[in-house]
């Protein structure tokens, strides 16, 4: 009898499962906080070319001309200038800082009724075609006329230099606010005011809650270039119109042969009229859509 082989069953291992242990994802580094150097060295490196190009044109005009001050004499009239800026010798007489204050307020008038009047007429004319049609010849004959061909007009109707040269501001910074006001609601979608009629709203809420939010950045565009504009027209016409302001103060010392002064005068508008831009654009991008 042969011996039977003894079978024995084998067992397969299984294979191991290697353990994962997760480990919390590590916390990011604190980013250190950089100080903006490089990004204000990159504003102030062509600001600084610009003001010593500036400078050299200055001298160089000052040194092949005669009568025609240097920066460094304009900057010692300067300190002169600003040491007593709202003394007060008589009508003609008075500093700068009352100089300014008063075309600034001039200009806050002028400015102000043309605000009140312009924004308005704008929406009703971007609102309704046939104030449209009307009005734009208006607007596209009048808006060239030169600032100083409306003082006259003002002289004649107010017979009084002081108000004369408000109306002259009105008249010369109501056109773009009044253009700028018309098409942004000429631009609304046609859909905000489909709805506006499927709920039956009043033209007043209309106006209200629809346009003006929708409208509002446009309406902003038109006060910022408009600013900039009685700004430069209540300097021409002060220089005509006399009394107390940056322009007659000009005129002045145009008379008494003060280039230097001239010189500071020039300066001082250009930073005023910067600030009233500045301070609009600010406050149009706080009002904008685009962020």
């Amino acid at each position: 009898m042969k011996n039977e082989a003894q079978i024995v069953p084998t067992v397969e291992k299984a294979p191991a499962v290697a353990e994962v242990i997760l480990l919390p994802p590590a916390s990011p580094r604190p980013r250190r906080r950089r100080w903006p150097f490089n990004a204000l060295l990159k504003r102030l490196i062509p600001l600084c070319c610009g003001l010593l190009l500036l400078l050299g044109v200055w001298q160089i005009a000052a040194l092949n001309s005669s009568g025609f001050p240097t920066p460094l004499s304009t900057g010692q009239a300067a300190l002169t200038l600003f040491a007593h800026p709202f003394y007060n010798g008589g009508p003609n007489d008075q500093g700068i800082g009352w100089n300014i204050i008063a075309s600034l307020t001039r200009v806050a008038v002028g400015f102000g009724l043309a605000a009140l009047a312009g924004i308005p007429a704008g929406f009703l004319i971007g609102r309704f075609r046939f104030l449209a049609d009307m009005f734009n010849p208006l607007i596209a004959l009048l808006r060239p006329v030169s600032p100083l061909a409306w003082l006259p007009i003002g002289l004649l109707l107010f017979q009084r230099a002081e108000p004369a040269s408000s109306w002259t501001i009105f008249i010369c910074s109501i056109w773009p606010m009044i253009i700028n006001t018309a098409e942004g609601v000429q631009r609304i979608p046609q859909d905000y005011l489909n709805v506006a009629r499927i709920l039956k709203l009043s033209e007043w809420t209309i106006m209200r809650k629809i346009l003006f939010p929708a409208v509002l950045p446009a309406v902003l565009t038109g006060v910022r270039l408009s600013i900039g504009i009685a700004w430069l027209v209540i300097v021409a016409a002060e220089m005509l119109t006399g009394g107390l302001g940056i322009g007659f103060w000009i005129w002045n010392e145009w008379n008494n042969l003060n280039v230097e002064n001239i010189l500071i005068a020039i300066f001082i508008i250009g930073v005023v009229g910067l600030l009233l831009e500045q301070g609009l654009m600010l406050l149009a991008r706080r009002f904008s859509w685009e962020k």
